[in-house]
């Protein structure tokens, strides 16, 4: 099983970027899909994106399809996810989560980071 630490959070302003990293422990992180979810205060937590276990399939929600790019890179056992364009409805903690398949998938992970919070102002 694999464990997971996210980086990358922090205030921006509207209309800027930032780029999440989620590192990954473990010498099996290449079987795994992986996905990041976000909760926003007083909501539940939402599916953002997915990418199978090659990079080859990815799957974005709608709200943040276009301005957001789920990548992994294998080698160094770890999922990134770069967001553009950000809006303040953006805000919320956003988590990685793994699942044990080369499969996609937009939900049922079993392994979630601890979450790194991203703000953004107007």
């Amino acid at each position: 099983q694999v464990q997971l630490v996210e980086s990358g959070g922090g205030l921006v302003q509207a209309g800027g970027s930032l780029r999440l990293s989620c590192a990954a422990s473990g010498r099996t992180f290449s079987s795994y899909a992986m996905g990041w979810f976000r909760q926003a205060p007083g909501k539940e937590r939402e599916f953002v994106a997915a990418i199978s276990w090659s990079g080859g399939n990815t799957a974005y929600a709608d709200s943040v399809k276009g301005r957001c790019t789920i990548s992994r890179d294998n080698a160094k056992n770890t999922v990134y996810l770069q967001m553009n364009s950000l809006k303040p409805e953006d805000t919320a903690v956003y988590y990685c989560a793994a699942r044990n398949s080369k499969l996609l998938f937009r939900s049922n992970y079993d392994t979630w980071g601890q979450g790194t919070q991203v703000t953004v102002s107007l």
